[in-house]
């Protein structure tokens, strides 16, 4: 579980986040979504340490990321696992070697033990052909289910995902929420995803975060949403004529 506690982050003049608190929980697919400017990315560098807040707390599972030391600090990235917008593969490795870099990385095990580590986990994302091929012989597709992989190799207790759905088409995009959502609840992670795409909130929105101009506008989870009398919520979500029909449709149901 990762508890936010009115967090506040100002770059200059500008205050982007305005005491945002609240809490993201073990087990579930937490998404935070929001027009640009929002907030959100902000939001999810500050969780991952690469902003730092001027006031409140992110406290994982008990501890106050701030008050850490910096061994701490270290020992507490080696629990978290990320997957960027454009995948961020090394264009130079394969996709073992991919999978297999954190290991070598934060990791004293052996070339046996990454071995079967990479294996295991590219067979639980659909993989086990790719082991040799470099991310440019893939698709787009291919590369995310990589970029997953290689987030999870070293059995984190955090994931956070940047726009996973980024350059996906549909079909594929669902494909990549699942395994997210099958993944986070097989490990018992706590998956955080920054997302535009609306078609995963109403797929694996176990609890979502609704920010506007720096502040948490609203929060509940994929059905909630379709009952909220939240102006801004509605606006943002059913922007498009299908999500309006959807809810429509719901709503009779």
């Amino acid at each position: 579980m990762i508890e936010v506690k009115n967090i506040e982050k100002s770059f200059g003049e500008n205050k982007i986040l305005k005491g945002i608190s609240t809490v993201f929980e073990t087990g579930k697919t937490n998404l935070i979504i929001g027009q640009s400017g929002s907030g959100k990315t902000v939001l999810l560098k500050s969780l991952l340490g690469i902003h730092t807040p001027e006031a409140g707390q992110i406290i994982f599972d008990g501890r106050v990321y701030s008050d850490l030391e910096p061994d701490e600090k270290r020992d507490l990235r080696t629990e978290i696992g990320m997957v960027f917008q454009g995948s961020a593969l090394f264009d130079s490795m394969t996709v073992a070697e991919n999978v297999g870099f954190p290991l070598k990385m934060f990791t004293n095990n052996n070339r046996a033990l990454i071995k079967e580590r990479v294996d295991f986990v590219l067979e639980r994302v659909n993989l086990t052909d790719a082991h040799k091929k470099l991310p440019s012989e893939i698709s787009g597709g291919m590369q995310k289910r990589v970029a997953i992989a290689r987030a999870i190799v070293n059995h984190p207790k955090y994931l956070f995902c940047d726009e996973p759905n980024s350059g996906l088409d549909p079909n594929t995009s669902i494909l990549i929420d699942n395994l997210i959502k099958e993944i986070t609840e097989e490990y018992n992670i706590t998956t955080v995803i920054n997302t535009h795409d609306m078609n995963s909130v109403m797929e694996i929105g176990d609890n979502i975060v609704f920010l506007k101009n720096g502040l948490k506008e609203w929060q509940g989870n994929k059905d909630e949403i379709f009952y909220t009398d939240n102006e801004a919520v509605t606006a943002f979500v059913y922007s498009s004529n299908l999500f309006k029909k959807v809810r429509e449709a719901h709503l009779k149901g």
